[in-house]
């Protein structure tokens, strides 16, 4: 007798197959069996009229933190999402020397909107190398699997200190102590190496990432130490605008060609240089077809920033006389709002003057709208708060204003920050149509106040298949076999007789993403954005019923994997 059968769904086993109505078995964490009529399980799912596909793997998240000191990590683990990589973008919490742990606090604090109060009380820091931290990860079950990438931004500082926080080039011996440490993590089971090389991954004192201008030598240097090994993949964020996409997507190539490891590079369509990603969406074809394996990662939706009262930004969190009140709780901020001198106080400062927020200059109102609820992602550009305010006479400024009171401050502005250039996803549309491209980019576990993309995996499925009518088949297989074989995960992302059990049950006609809230469930009180979705009927890992209905069961059988490939 199996120990769970999932009974007479739709089989959509992630290969890109058409569906079928099937039965799966379930033992001893995997998948037993697949057919039509097989015995009773000890446990039975009837999934009659439902999906049943593959766990979904995120290739870009940013559990570092949340995953040591929590056992549920929403949330991907509420889409879906079985298998996260974390350790993106450069940066993360080891290695660590004793006493420069608040320069990774702050950077992440900066980078990745987790604040320090929380990741100074979540954190324990009881390792130092690599390995030690793996070895505490290891000590917590989860409701999901996690796979951890080495940043570039913690080994640069563990080896270089003061001289890598104030972007010094690296000499050779700085580089081989690199390629030494990357090289022992990736042997302990760390699945490859991140790095950042755009100017908008700050800390919140407005100081640059430390990896901003590593060296092509440097790069290469660490990327070498995966070859030794003989496993892993790199994880690139650039700019692409030194002194173009070409020449920065050249650096890339030798990088890879030099290690002979795989590379993956986030990919959207900016507002400000609109054609850039089909150049390098054109350069990562071209490469992959004289086999040098390099993919872009892009989003399935705009990139945006969700401002409000409740969250960590709004337009005016920079004004002297909004940051006078912004510690006063929701309801007595609104009221103050709501005073006439106080309105026309914020409406005539300087409202990025004070604001700790390097983009928020660059976001313009012809971007923002509302949000409403349900929740609109592809917002018209006569929406926009400039639209509504030339129709209605007034400043943008203070639109904007009015719809933060809405709902008694509980409302969102919507801000495409980017991947909406022309206001439709075509940039999006046309990414979908490459087989070398991986939907990613959520971000899960980071930008907590004020982005909510953890939510992409439910948004491709309710987005790209219900409203836009694209193969289901085709999107699950995007967001399973593809990313697990993107990131070295070969007993994943298939339903197949042997390989892991992490599977969905997904109810199509209920599917759809709900209104996010706010949440202070952080360590400290720390306050997080959390969207939930509706279809989920069950999400299994190792064969346990983690989530039914969206609600956890108490089943923790994730783990920490280590690379096998």
């Amino acid at each position: 007798m199996a120990d769970l059968v999932i009974r007479g769904g739709t089989v959509i086993d992630g290969s890109g197959a058409p569906g079928r109505v099937a039965d799966v078995a379930i033992e001893g964490g995997r998948i037993a069996a697949i057919g039509e009529g097989l015995p009773r399980g000890r446990e039975e799912i009837d999934a009659s009229g439902k999906l049943v596909t593959p766990g979904f793997v995120d290739i870009h998240t940013h559990y570092d933190g949340q995953a040591v000191w929590d056992s549920h990590l929403a949330p991907s683990a509420i889409h879906g999402v079985t298998t996260a990589v974390m350790g993106n973008c450069g940066v993360g919490f080891a290695p660590v020397r004793p006493g420069t742990e608040d320069k990774l606090i702050e950077l992440m604090e900066g980078v990745e909107d987790i604040p320090a109060p929380v990741l100074s009380q979540g954190l324990d820091f009881r390792w130092e190398s690599f390995a030690e931290y793996m070895a505490a990860l290891d000590q917590k079950p989860r409701d999901i699997d996690i796979c951890a990438l080495v940043p570039h931004a913690a080994v640069r500082v563990y080896v270089m200190g003061e001289r890598a926080l104030a972007l010094e080039s690296a000499n050779q011996g700085d580089i081989a102590e690199m390629r030494r440490i990357v090289a022992e993590a990736v042997e302990a089971g760390a699945f490859g190496f991140s790095t950042s090389r755009t100017i908008s991954h700050k800390t919140l004192k407005g100081d640059f990432t430390p990896t901003l201008r590593a060296q092509e030598e440097e790069l290469a240097g660490i990327a070498e130490g995966l070859r030794a090994v003989g496993k892993g993949f790199m994880e690139f964020v650039s700019d692409f605008n030194q002194p173009d996409p070409a020449t920065e997507f050249g650096l890339i190539r030798r990088v890879v060609e030099r290690s002979g490891r795989p590379a993956v590079f986030s990919l959207t369509a900016r507002h400000d240089r609109t054609e850039a990603w089909k150049e390098l969406l054109a350069l990562s074809n071209q490469a992959a077809r004289e086999g040098v394996p390099i993919r872009p990662v892009f989003p399935p939706r705009p990139i945006g920033i969700l401002m409000g009262l409740l969250g960590s930004q709004n337009p005016f969190s920079g004004a002297s006389s909004y940051k006078a009140i912004a510690h006063l709780p929701l309801d007595q901020r609104v009221a103050a709002m709501r005073e006439p001198e106080t309105r026309a106080r914020i409406l005539s400062e300087d409202r990025f003057a004070g604001s700790n927020f390097p983009l928020l200059a660059r976001l313009s109102f012809e971007r923002m709208f509302p949000f409403g609820d349900p929740p609109n992602y592809t917002p018209s550009k006569e929406s926009s708060i400039a639209a509504q305010a030339a129709r209605e006479g007034r400043r943008p400024e203070e639109v904007a204003y009015d719809m933060l009171l809405a709902d008694d401050g509980n409302s969102f502005i919507f801000c495409a920050l980017t991947n909406y250039a022309d206001y439709t996803l075509d940039a999006s549309a046309e990414l979908l149509r490459h087989p070398n491209t991986i939907i990613g980019l959520s971000d899960g576990g980071a930008h907590v106040g004020f982005i909510s993309d953890g939510s992409f995996p439910s948004f491709v499925l309710a987005y790209w298949g219900k409203q836009r009518g694209l193969p289901v088949e085709e999107l699950i297989r995007r967001q399973t076999s593809d990313t697990a074989r993107a990131a070295g995960l070969p007993d994943r992302g298939l339903l197949k007789p042997g390989l892991r059990a992490d599977i969905n049950v997904i109810d199509w006609d209920a599917l759809a993403l709900e209104r996010p809230g706010m949440l202070f469930d952080l360590p400290g009180g720390g306050r997080r954005l959390m969207q939930k979705a509706r279809g989920y009927d069950a999400t299994i890992v190792a064969g346990a019923v983690t989530y039914r209905h969206g609600e956890a069961t108490g089943a923790l059988p994730g783990r920490l994997v280590r690379s096998a490939v």
